[in-house]
């Protein structure tokens, strides 16, 4: 009976990575789209969001049947709730790449884009899904704990591209609602690395049995 309920343990890790990987691929296509002005890839991004929906149900139907049809002990019990609440905030990581890509279809970037911090936010967030995922497979408390972390350089860079769209604003009007959308891509992005640091917070909880926050 235990040997079953590892395999399936294992397989909600292998499910978790995947869903994980979905959602690495939806911000970066969404961010290339707004980079590159590439609808395409916009389209992808929206496409992927879809594939994440599926995963978070496949997972969760996983997660629901190892409860049901086993008898898990405390430290297996963690880690099965934890996945539950894990996918929650992928799956809306997934349906904020699918806003940003929506954006993009309106945004038009200045010629000195080069300048703006948004490409980075997009490169910090990915990390952060990436080792939040890792963590929870690895049970590696200390990388759980340093996505966390990561969250405080994606608000500096959200105040940093906020501060750059001002700047513009003052130096051209014109771009008022151009810049106010790009903005939202930035919030997009920052309530991603929000998403992430959930994900690593519950990682936490499901190796120490306490949440960070006291929960």
């Amino acid at each position: 009976m235990r040997n079953r309920f590892d395999e399936q343990l294992k397989r909600l890790h292998v499910e978790l990575i995947q869903m994980g990987a979905l959602c690495e691929d939806a911000i970066s296509a969404a961010a290339e789209a707004l980079l590159k002005g590439d609808e395409a890839l916009a389209e992808t991004a929206i496409e992927k969001e879809r594939e994440i929906d599926q995963a978070e149900r496949e997972v969760e139907n996983l997660c629901l049947k190892l409860l049901l049809q086993q008898q898990p002990v405390a430290r297996d019990l963690r880690e099965i709730s934890a996945a539950l609440k894990m996918i929650s905030d992928l799956e809306r990581i997934g349906d904020q790449a699918a806003d940003i890509a929506e954006l993009t279809r309106y945004v038009r970037l200045p010629d000195d884009s080069h300048a703006l911090h948004i490409g980075d936010m997009a490169r910090s967030v990915i990390r952060m899904v990436t080792d939040s995922v890792d963590s929870f497979v690895k049970r590696d408390l200390a990388l759980a704990r340093s996505v966390c972390g990561a969250d405080d350089q994606v608000d500096a860079l959200f105040r940093q591209v906020k501060e750059e769209l001002i700047a513009l604003i003052a130096a051209d009007a014109a771009y008022g609602e151009q810049g106010l959308d790009l903005l939202m891509v930035a919030k997009y992005l920052e309530r991603i690395g929000d998403h992430a640091t959930n994900v690593a917070e519950w990682v936490e909880y499901s190796i120490t049995g306490a949440h960070p926050s006291g929960q």
